[in-house]
């Protein structure tokens, strides 16, 4: 290279291939190599390098490495001067919007929101009669001024258009996810299924207007229909240059870096098992944390220098990406090509992934959207679609009052396996503990079974208020209004904040504010806020003690509040899944079962819940079973997928083959189906079930002609597809 550069008169460079930071650090790169490539240090014809030097050098290593050509060293440097990336963590680049018209998108949102409004109106009166107008619309004009002077109408108009073409498509939306659903905005621009004002939700937990930060509006699509969706989104906002997939990586976490490790270095897994069943059972504890913790892992650390290597090089390498996977939820979308802003990376499916992580993406100003896929959604959908073939009129779930007498009394015997967030074993004992009697229970529900306020004695509270066992006291009157709904509990973030606004004279910006540090227990500025509060509460006649106390309460239990928008949306979901229960339990239980079709546990805890509600359950059947379980009169018929080492293809072939006539024999089976899809191992599993019963023949006689049935098939269908055909036509000598 130096006679070249001398030659043609190029300038040599000096640089140094660079694996790892520090020269000590080779060992620790050597093992992950061989993490990376499933070898151990033992293995000779593995993948390493046989060098220490490909770390991070010092100018003056670089300067000695190349003593004889400095020049080198200084035109490394001259280049790395002219590179400047500068990051712009302040601007936020949002995707632009196309109104097909001369008009703005500012101008388009209002109109759409305006027009979508006026379109609620009924609903609301139906679902309110008393309600006040004036109150809406001021609200509504509030939220347009607020969202087209933070500059987000491009936002709103996107995600309104994407679940609009869902809707359009029949893929089922969920209500609404996160604190979206205190907007009266997303409400009429069919973002979201719920009235805001009317459940009590507050805009300003979705958008603080004196705290700009991103819109995050996260939707639940049907998972059929989610990937759908995303290619509608991909082709209107530019392609795979404009619209991509977030990156995720997985992390050699504790325990998962010592097995790893444990693996490469040869160590016996037993030993690597143990040492790795050391290390405390705390979320996200750290490799030190551990040893602190774990008096035994540090003795053991001492006493053997393979552990003592084990625990150093885990060290080294805990914390590291172990590999890259394409995030379940999240797309970016972006006003120009994404590489003006970040790298990108080409997944296993080929899809356009980011390679910056969730948190880096909008950290440098990218716009995120998550398009989760909700089972429950998907049940929803096939259950009201088995309603329907069975000749009965589907409920509407938008429409359905949330008042319905059969539905508490499901709810009231924890009668909910299968009934979107309130399955669990403990959940059950809840609610037939709290017997809900209205939408407004089921919302505390959902907010109420967490850790802190089962810790917190919250929930114990709640149930003897609400059945009069204890009474319900309010520190000041002026709390009622606010907390009455739950009993005088202080249960969700949004009470918090109106306990601020009403009684201390917060604006609602402010109360998110003090809802956010409440949350993250920040002193500083909760000693701001105390102090902040009594005063305001002064100042509203109330006394300074009690004003403190009353802090000290909302601090208390705030500490542990939940987002009800979030939770009345999913209790939305969660009602409408206890009505098909209690209405429509035989085609719900088939939905379920299809949704478990490929988990065993699954479907055997559904057929128990079947059996539990006297709904029989019909055998496989290879005349009348179809892909996924189906409803027959008030019984369930197995669906052919669950049937173990039955795939997708070989059903598609059977169904297709009987279309005409139903099957009459095994023999008649193996002429007229794909052999090459529907093979040996089908049938046998297909004959194990029980799925030929209805031919008339036992099991026994059908597994001993099996082999019979399959050679006469083939040469059949040989013949059939032999364009030499013979003259005698095998068809008419099918055994008997």
């Amino acid at each position: 290279l130096l006679d070249m550069s001398q030659r043609l008169s190029i300038p040599l460079l000096a640089s140094n291939d660079c694996h790892y930071l520090d020269r000590e650090d080779v060992r620790a790169h050597d093992v992950l190599l061989c993490i990376q490539t499933g070898n151990t240090i033992h293995d000779t014809n593995r993948l390493q390098f046989r060098t220490d030097q490909l770390y991070l050098k010092s100018i003056e290593e670089m300067y000695a490495s190349f003593n004889s050509s400095p020049v080198a060293s200084s035109n490394t440097v001259d280049i790395a001067r002219r590179c400047n990336l500068e990051f712009d963590f302040k601007t936020y680049h949002f995707p632009k919007f196309d109104t097909g018209s001369e008009q703005t998108a500012d101008e388009l949102f209002e109109q759409n929101v305006r027009q979508g409004f006026v379109n609620l109106l009924e609903r609301v009166k139906s679902m309110n009669p008393q309600f006040d107008e004036a109150v809406y619309r001021d609200r509504l004009d509030y939220e347009i001024a607020v969202i087209k002077e933070m500059g987000f109408s491009g936002y709103f108009l996107i995600v309104a258009d994407f679940i609009r073409y869902a809707k359009e498509s029949g893929v089922p939306v969920g209500p609404g996810r996160g604190s979206a659903a205190g907007s009266l905005v997303a409400y009429s621009l069919g973002i979201t299924d719920l009235d805001p004002i009317y459940h009590g939700l507050i805009f300003e937990r979705f958008l603080n207007p004196a705290r700009k930060s991103m819109p995050d509006i996260d939707v639940d699509f049907c998972i059929d229909g989610r990937e759908d969706i995303y290619k509608y989104v991909v082709d209107k906002y530019g392609g795979g240059d404009y619209v991509a997939q977030i990156i995720t990586f997985g992390k050699l976490k504790t325990r998962a870096v010592i097995r790893d490790v444990g693996r490469a270095l040869d160590i016996p897994l037993r030993d690597v098992d143990t040492i790795a069943k050391m290390v405390p059972d705390v979320l996200n504890i750290s490799l030190d944390e551990a040893l602190k913790q774990e008096p035994r892992l540090t003795e053991l650390v001492e006493k053997d220098p393979k552990v003592a290597e084990l625990i150093r090089i885990c060290r080294v390498l805990e914390g590291l990406p172990r590999h890259a996977s394409t995030h379940a939820a999240g797309v970016v979308i972006a006003d120009r090509p994404l590489i003006d802003y970040l790298p990108l990376y080409k997944g296993k499916k080929g899809e356009v992934v980011t390679q910056f992580d969730m948190k880096i993406v909008e950290k440098i100003g990218l716009v995120k959207f998550d398009f989760l896929g909700l089972r429950n959604l998907t049940v929803i959908a096939k259950t009201l679609d088995l309603i329907a073939r069975q000749g009965k009129t589907p409920p509407d779930l938008e429409k359905i009052e949330l008042t319905d007498a059969a539905t508490y009394r499901l709810l009231a015997a924890g009668d909910t396996t299968g009934v979107f967030q309130l399955e669990s074993s403990g959940m059950k004992d809840l609610l037939v503990r709290l017997r809900p009697e209205c939408f407004d229970d089921i919302i505390a529900l959902v907010a109420l079974y967490r850790p802190g306020p089962m810790e917190s004695g919250m929930i114990d509270d709640y149930v003897a208020r609400k059945h009069g066992k204890k009474a319900v006291e309010y520190m000041v009157p002026e709390l009622e209004p606010i907390l009455r709904e739950t009993y005088g509990v202080i249960v969700y973030q949004e009470q918090v904040m109106k306990i601020a606004a009403d009684l201390a004279n917060y604006s609602m910006a402010e109360a998110d504010d003090l809802r956010k540090a409440m949350g993250k227990k920040i002193v500083k500025i909760m000693a701001r806020h105390r102090q902040r509060f009594v005063e305001g509460a002064v100042a509203n006649k109330i006394p300074e003690k009690k004003a403190k106390k009353l802090f000290d309460l909302i601090e208390k239990f705030g500490g542990y509040g939940f987002n009800k928008s979030h939770s009345a949306a999913y209790a939305l979901i969660a009602y409408q899944t206890a009505f098909l229960k209690a209405h429509f339990a035989v085609e719900i239980m088939a939905s379920l079962l299809t949704s478990e079709m490929h988990s065993t546990d699954g479907v055997v805890k559904f057929i128990a819940e079947c059996r539990h509600h006297d709904i029989p359950i019909l055998p496989p059947d290879i005349n009348k079973s179809d892909t996924e379980f189906t409803v027959d009169g008030s019984q369930i018929r197995f669906g052919l997928v669950a049937v173990k080492n039955v795939g997708e293809s070989a059903i598609e072939s059977i169904i297709a083959s009987r279309t005409d006539q139903p099957f009459e024999s095994l023999f008649d089976f193996c002429e007229r189906v794909d052999l090459k899809k529907v093979n040996k191992r089908v049938i046998e599993s297909l004959i194990k079930c029980g799925a030929f019963d209805s031919t008339g023949a036992k099991r026994s006689q059908l597994m001993a002609a099996l082999e019979s049935a399959l050679e006469y098939g083939q040469r059949v269908q040989k013949e059939r597809n032999d364009p030499q055909m013979g003259l005698f036509d095998l068809g008419d000598n099918q055994p008997s």
